[in-house]
C-alpha cells in the first residue's frame, strides 16, 4: 500500500480538479473529501452540526464558516483520514477557514497545497462546450457541427447546454473564485506551502505531475 498523504486541492471549475482528486485518493488509498460531500453526509447522519447546516440551506442560505468548520474537523477525526490521510477538494474557501484547519491539523499537518493551473480562456471554452443529457446526464462536448436534436447515444434524452453553462454564467463563477482564492493563495504562500502545478494537457500527464509534487512534499 503507497503512504498516504494530506493534501488540499485548488483549482477553477472545468481545470479537471474532481477527476484528478478521485484519481489521487486511489493512488494513495486516502478518502477524497469535498464540501458537498461532507454537507450531505453530515445532514443524512443527523449530526449537530449538520442539522445546524441544513436549517440555513433549507432557508436558501450560505453555509457559514463555523459550520464548515465544525463539519471539517468531525470529518478528519474519522478514522480514515486520521490513519491514511485526505485530500480535501473545496475546504477551505476563505483565510478564516485556512487559519482554523491549521489548528486542527497542528499534529498532522499538511503535505502539500497544490494549486491545479489552468488558464481562464481555457476553462472558459471548456464550459461552454459542454453539454449535458437532460435525462441521465451524461456529458459530451459540441464542436459547431453537432447534430439538431442532438440525441444521447445512452438513453436516447435531449442534449442541451446548462443555462449556467453560457459564457456569461460562467464568468460571473470564475470571478467569484477568484476573488475567493485569491486572499487564500496569498495566505499559503506566505509560508511556502502553496505549490502551483500545470493543469494543461492529457489527463496522465497531468495526473504525473500532481504525483511527483506531492511525493516531492511529503
Amino acid at each position: 500500500m503507497i503512504p498516504g498523504a494530506r493534501l488540499i486541492i485548488l483549482g477553477r471549475q472545468g481545470a479537471g480538479k474532481g477527476t484528478q482528486c478521485v484519481r489521487l485518493s486511489r493512488h494513495y488509498v486516502v478518502p477524497h473529501i469535498s464540501t458537498g460531500d461532507m454537507l450531505r453526509a453530515a445532514v443524512r447522519e443527523g449530526t449537530e452540526l449538520g442539522m445546524m447546516a441544513k436549517e440555513v440551506m433549507d432557508a436558501g442560505g450560505l453555509v457559514g464558516d463555523d459550520i464548515m468548520i465544525g463539519i471539517v474537523d468531525e470529518r478528519l477525526r474519522a478514522d480514515d483520514a486520521r490513519n491514511r490521510g485526505y485530500i480535501l477538494d473545496g475546504f477551505p474557501r476563505t483565510v478564516a477557514q485556512a487559519e482554523a484547519l491549521d489548528s486542527i491539523t497542528a499534529e498532522r499537518p499538511l503535505h502539500a497545497v497544490i494549486d491545479l493551473d489552468v488558464p481562464r480562456e481555457i476553462v472558459l471554452e471548456r464550459i461552454s462546450s459542454r453539454r449535458v443529457c437532460r435525462d441521465c446526464g451524461t456529458n459530451y462536448t459540441a464542436t459547431g457541427q453537432d447534430p439538431s436534436p442532438w440525441i444521447c447515444d445512452t438513453c436516447g434524452g435531449d442534449v442541451q447546454q446548462r443555462d449556467d453553462d453560457t459564457p456569461e454564467a460562467v464568468n460571473r463563477r470564475l470571478d467569484l473564485y477568484e476573488s475567493q482564492t485569491t486572499p487564500l493563495k496569498r495566505y499559503y504562500s506566505a509560508d511556502g506551502r502553496l505549490v502551483v502545478v500545470n493543469g494543461v494537457g492529457h489527463p496522465d500527464h497531468v495526473f504525473a505531475r500532481l504525483t511527483s509534487t506531492v511525493e516531492s512534499h511529503r
